[in-house]
């Protein structure tokens, strides 16, 4: 049975108490390098290609851990290069699709983003798997679940707003919200099929490709 939203964004406000420090510290380090990485002459584009899809990987394994109530520490950013060549091509092959998607209209390229969302999470949970499987298996798990999971994002809509009025120092605590809250989700429709508490998100065994 699926958990409501509401819950699942209870539960992260419950897994982030004594570690907002951390998870913001965390959040402001990616933004910061993937803000000054654009900038870099001549090569910023293509570095933000490049290390786009590892530093995504480094921040849900860090989030998994969190919403997990394991340890957490500021170096998991980093271990998506771990995984450079799947976390890249997988990045890749996202952008490409939802591009061709979107190329249609507007809303089969949201639909698309949703269907391929759960993607660097499946990564994190099985560092062996290839990044096509990843997306293909993304697919699989939000079938029946897109909904759910853009209903998750709206709820956060006001919250964003309101950041705005803050000048923008609110995100600072709205990010690991919105991060942990979808990490929440992903455990929740894969059906809670390892145990949290004892496996890290990147060293979990390793299950067969779709």
């Amino acid at each position: 049975m699926k958990t409501e939203n509401a819950i699942l964004m209870k539960m992260a406000r419950e897994s982030l108490r004594g570690k907002w420090g951390i998870s913001i510290g965390a959040s402001v380090i990616f933004m910061v390098i993937m803000m000054v990485i654009q900038i870099v002459p001549f090569v910023g584009f293509i570095a933000y290609l490049a290390i786009t899809g590892p530093m995504s990987l480094g921040l849900i394994i860090f989030f998994l851990s969190l919403s997990r109530n394991q340890e957490v520490e500021i170096g998991q950013l980093f271990k998506g290069f771990e995984n450079f060549g799947t976390s890249l091509v997988a990045y890749l092959l996202m952008c490409l699709f939802i591009f061709l998607w979107t190329l249609l209209l507007i809303i089969p390229g949201m639909i698309a983003s949703l269907a391929y969302s759960m993607t660097f999470y499946i990564i994190a949970d099985n560092n062996s798997i290839g990044a096509m499987d990843a997306i293909k298996k993304s697919k699989e798990m939000m079938q029946g679940n897109k909904w759910k999971l853009f209903c998750l994002y709206w709820r956060f809509f006001g919250w964003s707003l309101l950041c705005l009025l803050t000048l923008g120092i609110g995100y600072l605590w709205l990010v690991p919200y919105i991060q942990t809250s979808i990490a929440k989700f992903y455990d929740d429709i894969k059906g809670n099929q390892t145990n949290p508490s004892e496996q890290s998100p990147i060293q979990q065994t390793p299950t067969p490709a779709v």
